[in-house]
């Protein structure tokens, strides 16, 4: 007979077969019938122990929604509805490559609310080892910023899940993902100044590149910027928009990445100078870099290749059109900018990712301060 329990509570029972049940409500169905779900054990003591957290979970979670859905029934769901309206292109297909090709795969048939952190670390790993796409099916493991991505975009899916009570936490919470990879920072070496600049003005591109290097703009906020961007009074660039590679070919201008990167960006007169000559050379281009080949706008990939064309043709080592970004901040903080000003230049979120990730120039910055309090305070021994 089973055991009465208070309302809410559940009730337990030992069964012919020698285990112990519990049985309780987990929640209704829409038309308000009860949803019946049920625990074994072999003692007393552990069902009522598992009564008491499924009880927890019950409260938490919608059964009648809940049942609704496996792993790739969500996941899509979710990515439809909350994330592709409010992401980039790019990253749109960032996570339709993460949902395709690992989470559906090796998880898609699991009922969500099942969904273990057991499970979710071996997707991790299977990734990290075997993730990337072979046609004989043996692929290499993917890099360690692309499985902390996955995982990114994995917790903000489960997260929802559960504000919406689909599953009563997020097992992806306490999987562990690999620390991100200290790479080197590659910049322009300053012996190598004069023969980039040289071979830009042979080329022709050199207002372009020599901004580059003031400002430390994205490639894809470089090719959108029009004429009319420049206040040549305040000698400040108005940065409101990016260009973006379109999936299918082609370019589409977005917002920039985030809310602080619209920005005024302050240039110094010689590249006011640069600018204005160079708008001379196409006075009704609205552009302020036209492509001299369609006239229009520059492709974010096409000013790449062409930091490689210079670079190759001055017989310099490699290093992407990114790290001419990396060049203005390194060289901002060693001839003493302060990191908040570099940091709202960049167009960062926030002085604290600035100071982290130019940790190099600023160590240098306390050298040479050090060095000159060193000098200061002896003059009084």
């Amino acid at each position: 007979m089973a055991k009465r329990r208070a309302s809410g509570e559940g009730s337990i029972r030992k069964r012919k077969d020698g285990r112990w049940e519990g049985r309780y409500i987990a929640g209704h169905d829409e038309t308000g019938k009860p949803i019946r779900k049920n625990v074994l054990a072999k003692t007393q003591a552990e069902v009522r122990d598992k009564l008491k957290a499924m009880l927890e979970d019950s409260r938490k979670v919608d059964m009648a929604k809940a049942d609704e859905y496996t792993v790739e029934k969500w996941v899509w769901t979710w990515y439809k509805l909350y994330a592709k309206p409010n992401i980039r292109e790019s990253t749109q297909e960032y996570y339709e490559s993460f949902i395709r090709f690992h989470i559906v795969p090796q998880l898609g048939k699991t009922m969500l609310r099942k969904l273990t952190t057991r499970e979710v670390q071996k997707l991790y790993n299977h990734v990290r080892e075997h993730g990337r796409r072979k046609k004989d099916g043996k692929g290499e493991g993917m890099s360690i910023s692309y499985v902390r991505g996955l995982h990114r975009m994995l917790r903000s899916c489960l997260q929802r899940a559960v504000k919406e009570r689909l599953i009563p936490y997020d097992p992806a919470d306490d999987a562990i993902v690999p620390k991100p990879e200290k790479l080197e920072m590659k910049t322009l070496k300053s012996e190598d100044m004069d023969a980039f600049l040289a071979e830009a003005k042979r080329r022709e591109v050199l207002p372009m590149i020599f901004l580059e290097l003031s400002t430390g703009l994205r490639k894809g906020e470089l090719a959108a910027l029009l004429w009319e961007d420049l206040d040549v009074e305040t000698k400040q660039i108005h940065v409101t928009k990016s260009a973006a590679r379109q999936k299918g070919g082609g370019v589409k201008i977005n917002k920039p990445k985030t809310d602080n990167s619209i920005r005024f960006i302050s240039v110094g007169q010689e590249v006011i100078d640069m600018l204005i000559e160079e708008h001379d050379r196409h006075p009704d281009n609205p552009y302020m870099f036209p492509s001299p080949v369609t006239g229009g706008m520059y492709y974010p990939d096409a000013i790449s290749r062409l930091n490689t064309k210079i670079l190759k043709s001055a017989g310099l080592e490699h290093i992407r059109m990114h790290d001419l970004r990396h060049t203005f901040a390194t060289l901002a903080l060693q001839n003493g900018a302060d990191i908040k000003t570099v940091s709202s230049m960049l167009g960062h979120s926030d002085a604290g990712f600035t100071l982290r990730t130019y940790t190099h120039a600023t160590t240098k910055g306390q050298e040479t301060t050090a060095a000159k309090l060193g000098r200061l305070l002896s003059r009084h021994l």
